[in-house]
């Protein structure tokens, strides 16, 4: 399995690294023709189908849904699942269609679907550290109330102040977005201060590192629907690199969790 965890490794780093040089000719007006921001913007979703596999082979070694750590990863592999679905119904419209982008569309069942799916991971694994216990204490309370009051109010000034009410299911998606990965950030980062009592804290790292993957997804979503609201998005632009980021981090975040049952099983 370790070697096969390198393999694992060095190709989502080589895919990545191609990914960012891709995007980088593209900021540079170097990249050829054939590569344009669409193409590049309805492709780079191969990397959350390749993490979200990834996961289901490491989630499987946790136990997969008969542990509660093994069901926190085998979520969060179906929460990149659920992103490359939504970019694989993109790039239908892109490809296939020849429309542009609707939002929202068939794709936001993957979207907003892998944020619900993230919350349900981030609890399976909150509830490995005894976060629910931690709730009584001011520190767990501060977490889990405060942290996302200050990202709901940030989003609320810099994204839905003067919101304009054009579309039930729009309004549903632009309020839901930001309230989800609220929730979901502040248990991670609870289940990251409890995270000493986890198999003897070898786990802090990895879920510091997961907390990144949701800060930079949090980011992404939040970036991609302010352009999208002023008319500002476009294809290949740094909402798309967010993406692509928080796809490789989520999914070397996965990669360490695999590590860590190799360090525990050599123990």
């Amino acid at each position: 399995m370790k070697d096969k965890l390198k393999k694992l490794t060095a190709a989502n780093l080589l895919i990545f690294s191609i990914f960012t040089l891709w995007w980088l000719l593209l900021h540079f007006n170097k990249a050829p023709s054939g590569l344009n921001g669409n193409v590049f913007s309805d492709t780079y979703g191969v990397t959350a189908l390749i993490g979200g596999v990834v996961g289901i082979f490491i989630a499987r070694k946790w136990g997969g849904f008969k542990s509660a750590l093994g069901k926190s990863l085998m979520f969060l592999s179906l929460g990149l699942l659920a992103q490359a679905f939504g970019q694989f119904v993109y790039s239908i419209y892109y490809f296939f269609l020849n429309q542009s982008i609707p939002y929202p569309s068939i794709g936001d069942i993957g979207y907003f679907g892998s944020v619900l799916l993230y919350i349900y991971a981030i609890y399976c694994l909150a509830k490995v550290s005894g976060a629910h216990i931690s709730l009584k204490s001011y520190q767990g309370k501060f977490f889990a109330v405060v942290i996302p009051a200050v990202m709901l109010a940030i989003s609320y000034y810099v994204f839905l102040r003067g919101y304009s009410y054009s579309n039930f299911l729009t309004a549903v998606l632009d309020f839901g977005y930001p309230l989800g990965e609220a929730v979901y950030i502040s248990i991670a980062i609870l289940t990251f201060t409890l995270s000493r009592s986890i198999l003897g804290g070898i786990m802090k790292k990895r879920i510091l590192l997961l907390i990144f993957a949701l800060a930079v997804q949090y980011a992404a979503d939040f970036l991609f629907l302010y352009q999208d609201s002023r008319n500002q998005w476009s294809a290949g632009g740094i909402s798309d690199f967010l993406y692509l980021l928080a796809y490789f981090v989520m999914t070397m975040a996965l990669l360490s969790m695999g590590y860590a049952y190799l360090k525990i099983k050599e123990a």
